[in-house]
């Protein structure tokens, strides 16, 4: 999934992608929050809130890989690879790049 929903708003549907993906890789890409015109930067989410919300996805093992899109900085980028390097992408997945790597 990526871009139109923060992460808050994506979570439902990343946890149910994970349970019927089988051997597909799952990967995030939100949003840092919802459009937001009056913000200084358009959306609302700073890089500790998205890089939070993605990390617990990554805990609960819905995701093979994790990024950012409409919004996200930088700074937004290195908080989600810190948030999520602490845990193993979803285990289906991995078996998927396995066999990915093992054809190659």
């Amino acid at each position: 999934l990526n871009c139109a929903l923060g992460a808050t708003l994506m979570r439902p549907y990343i946890e149910e992608l994970s349970k019927v993906a089988g051997e597909v890789a799952v990967s995030c890409y939100p949003n840092a929050g919802l459009p937001n015109p009056m913000s200084d930067t358009g959306f609302d989410e700073t890089p500790d809130v998205t890089a939070r919300l993605v990390g617990e996805f990554a805990q609960a093992g819905f995701l093979n890989i994790a990024g950012g899109c409409c919004g996200t900085t930088p700074d937004h980028i290195a908080a989600i690879a810190k948030a999520v390097s602490a845990y193993k992408p979803r285990v289906s997945g991995d078996r998927f790049f396995t066999q990915m790597l093992d054809a190659a």
